[in-house]
């Protein structure tokens, strides 16, 4: 008696795997897992959310600092051109050009 039920007990194993394997692969049809965080699929969402969030930084950042921007085109008024007096009696240098050749390097100091 014992070989019979140690011989049906492995088509019962079998059977019900089977039916556990159906159940699981239905179960995961209608109930899909979250996107992992490592597809791209995920980093697509991830940057669209970041960029979300840079774009009302920059809007509440313009809302709040805009008008500082503004005020100085709108309150042009005529007064002297150049730049203010303190900055205009310093000596002017020469325009910087860019170079054509490495500089010539440094004289060697001796202690």
């Amino acid at each position: 008696m014992g070989d019979v039920l140690l011989a049906l007990s492995i088509p019962v194993l079998v059977f019900g795997g089977g039916i556990y394997a159906a159940c699981d692969c239905w179960w995961r049809r209608r109930h899909p897992a979250p996107p992992s965080p490592y597809t791209h699929r995920a980093a697509r969402l991830a940057e669209q959310d970041m960029l979300l969030l840079a774009e009302e930084i920059v809007d509440d950042a313009y809302a709040a600092f805009g008008p500082l921007y503004d005020a100085p085109a709108a309150l042009s008024a005529p007064g002297p051109a150049g730049p203010p007096a303190a900055l205009r009696s310093r000596p002017s240098r020469p325009a910087s050009t860019p170079d054509r050749a490495p500089s010539p390097p440094a004289a060697v100091q001796k202690p």
